[in-house]
């Protein structure tokens, strides 16, 4: 009988490691991050895309103006290089420790640097990043819908545009309610079509248009300070077109992986393609708007381009739908961490409930913000320098 109580003691502590980590199991298929692990490689490129190339595209011949022809083409070039050479860094890095896959950013973050520095250094960058889109895309979706009405229907009674910010967040009431980033990879493929489509339309229309008669290329400000200003507010506005390595990790949690085809394979091949359809979007729309208008450029280049109107409605309805896709692809990590809080720190029960509260809460929360501060978008430069330039442009190499 003596012996027999160890015995027992032992196979009670087998079957809690047992039960806990059945439990654990069960979590993480239920959190959205983790819970597909079926995606193809070319999920990876459109979710990429979608996720890259936002309605700031439509701002990148205003930061040419800024920049000037020589720092601006280099900044453009460099950024690419630089964005593309990082983001391969976190597609190795996903891997990296054997039998371990790093899911989210702030899991490799607190690998390098600790479990609660990592924490620290990376989810406020992360959701500053996230967050801050998903309320600019609000805006920025209301005012698209609203500059397509206005342009379809001139005589039509003018509408605020806090009506059109909550006829779009009406989309995400619904969308939000996908599980996973592979349920949303039809939204993110027709957001990253639209995104080429309307980046197209920038630059053929302003081809079509001609260079300006009166066109000046010299910095618009009028003082030192105010070109050094705008100079860095431009920096900014690049660094918020590149910015899409929040979700690198995430995405490519989606994808398979054994030791034989490890999940870096497919994943690096979407990126590639989506690299080169982010070239195509970006240097185009760019380098054309700016020789097109000079520093008279609009911050938005639909804005110059007043005709065919026909043509202009359609690229912003094109916008609309992108910033859809976009909205979701950077909500999709911030349910995790929400959900993972409640549920592993919080011990709720992981239901369907739990979900559709927190997830109305929080687009509830990003429509209230953009209609509360409908002139958050001008807070790009701002959310380029301090949270987009360190997670996209130089977090990726001490990690």
């Amino acid at each position: 009988m003596g012996t027999q109580a160890p015995a027992d003691h032992t196979y009670d502590r087998q079957s809690s490691v047992e039960e806990k980590l059945e439990k654990q199991k069960a979590i993480d298929e239920w959190l959205p991050i983790t819970s597909s692990r079926n995606a193809k490689w070319w999920y990876s490129t459109f979710h990429n895309v979608t996720a890259m190339v936002g309605a700031g595209v439509l701002g990148l011949p205003y930061a040419m103006a800024e920049l000037g022809w020589g720092p601006g083409v280099a900044v453009m070039v460099l950024s690419w290089i630089i964005t593309l050479y990082t983001l391969w860094q976190m597609v190795e890095m996903h891997e990296m420790v054997p039998g371990k896959r790093f899911d989210r950013y702030h899991e490799l973050g607190q690998y390098a640097f600790g479990e609660k520095l990592g924490l620290y250094i990376v989810v406020p960058q992360q959701l500053i990043v996230e967050v801050g889109v998903n309320i600019v895309y609000m805006v920025t979706g209301g005012q698209s819908l609203k500059k397509f009405h206005d342009t379809v229907c001139p005589s039509c009674k003018p509408l605020k545009t806090t009506y059109f910010i909550m006829i779009f967040s009406s989309v995400h009431f619904v969308l939000s309610h996908l599980p996973n980033f592979n349920s949303i990879a039809g939204v993110s493929l027709a957001a990253a079509v639209m995104s080429l489509s309307y980046s197209t339309i920038a630059w053929a229309a302003s081809l079509n248009k001609g260079v300006q008669s009166d066109v000046q290329y010299g910095y618009a400000a009028k003082s030192t300070p105010g070109t050094v200003f705008n100079f860095f507010a431009a920096l900014g506005d690049v660094a918020f077109a590149y910015a899409g390595h929040n979700v690198v990790l995430e995405i490519q949690a989606t994808i398979p992986s054994t030791p034989e085809k490890p999940s870096k394979g497919p994943m690096w091949r979407g990126v590639i393609v989506a690299y080169i359809i982010v070239a195509l979007c970006y240097f185009p729309v760019a380098l054309i708007g700016y020789w097109v208008f000079g520093n008279s450029v609009a911050d938005n280049i639909l804005l110059s381009l007043e005709k065919p109107a026909w043509l202009i409605a359609m690229a912003n309805m094109f916008v609309v739908i992108h910033v859809i896709g976009s909205y979701q692809i950077y909500a999709m990590p911030v349910f995790d961490m929400i959900e993972t809080a409640l549920v592993k720190k919080l011990h709720f029960k992981p239901t369907r409930t739990l979900r559709f509260v927190t997830r109305n809460i929080y687009v509830a929360f990003t429509m209230f913000v953009g209609i509360t501060f409908p002139f958050f978008s001008g807070l790009l430069s701002f959310f380029g320098g301090f949270a987009f330039a360190p997670t996209t442009y130089f977090v990726s190499a001490p990690i």
